[in-house]
């Protein structure tokens, strides 16, 4: 169980950093139809996508990627654990 728990953390983990590189890479003029950002698009969007549903943007900000990630951290934490535990 351990192991499931550790893997699937890491899993969170690569999604966390995915959403982070994406939003920082929406900082910078740079294609956005490039292969690296499309596979970033395709990697977090099914996590974005639900949260922007339900978090409200700050005036033009959108603080979806910061929510998704302070919830995949919580989560993976919470994996690791309650498999240590």
């Amino acid at each position: 169980m351990n192991e499931i728990a550790n893997l699937l953390a890491l899993f969170l983990n690569v999604i966390t950093f995915s959403i982070f590189f994406r939003a920082l890479a929406s900082w910078f003029p740079i294609d956005r139809d490039g292969p690296i950002l499309r596979a970033l698009d395709a990697i977090t969007e099914p996590v974005l996508e639900p949260l922007r549903r339900v978090v409200p943007t700050i005036g033009m900000i959108d603080i979806t990627p910061m929510v998704a990630m302070l919830l995949l951290q919580f989560i993976a934490q919470a994996l690791v654990r309650g498999a240590a535990g």
